[in-house]
C-alpha cells in the first residue's frame, strides 16, 4: 500500500490523505502538548518556514500514547500549537502510533529502521520520518533528536529539488 492511499483526517476531522502532499517532501512527527519535548514545536516550525517554499511540509500527528501527555481535543490542540509556538504545518486528528490500535500510516513507517537499524515502535512522542517526495519513508530520527540537528536538515536537503 501506498502511503498516499492510506485515509486519514485532519485536526478538525475533514477527510484528507498523503495524496494531498504528493510531490511534497514530509516530516511526519507524532506530537504532544504536554511533553519535556514539546519545545521541539519551534525547531518544526523553523523547519516549516525554512524549506516550505521548496516543496517541504511538516505534518504533526498529534498522539495521547505516551503517558497521556496529548489529553487535548482538537480545538485545545490546535490553540495550543498556534497560540504557545505560531504553528502553521498541518495537524492531523489524534492517533495511535504503537499496538492494536496502530493507525494504518504508522504501521507503514515504522518499518522503516533507524540510523542504528531499528525499527519497530516509535520510542516517544516527537519521532521524525522523513518521506521523499514520491511517497517512500526514507529517514526516521528518535524523539531525542532535535528537528533542526545536521542529520535531519541534511536529510531534508537530499530530497528537495536543487
Amino acid at each position: 500500500m501506498s502511503l498516499y492511499d492510506i485515509p486519514l483526517r485532519t485536526l478538525s476531522g475533514e477527510p484528507t490523505s498523503l495524496a494531498e502532499y504528493r510531490g511534497k517532501v514530509l516530516l511526519i512527527v507524532n506530537v504532544a502538548s504536554r511533553c519535556g519535548l514539546t519545545p521541539q514545536y519551534e525547531g518544526l516550525e523553523r523547519l516549516q518556514k525554512q524549506y516550505a517554499d521548496r516543496g517541504f511540509t511538516v505534518l504533526g500527528v498529534p498522539c495521547n500514547q505516551f503517558a497521556g501527555q496529548e489529553p487535548g481535543t482538537a480545538e485545545e490542540i490546535g490553540t495550543f500549537c498556534s497560540a504557545t509556538y505560531g504553528v502553521t504545518f498541518p495537524l492531523l486528528e489524534k492517533a495511535e502510533v504503537n499496538g492494536d490500535g496502530r493507525h494504518p500510516l504508522y504501521a507503514e513507517l515504522t518499518e522503516l529502521a533507524d540510523a542504528g537499524g531499528q525499527a519497530g515502535d516509535v520510542q516517544w512522542n516527537f519521532e521524525k520520518f522523513l518521506v521523499a517526495a514520491d511517497g517512500t519513508p526514507v529517514a526516521r530520527f528518535r524523539p531525542r533528536t532535535d528537528p533542526e540537528a545536521a542529520e535531519v536538515t541534511a536529510a531534508i536537503e537530499e530530497q528537495l529539488p536543487a
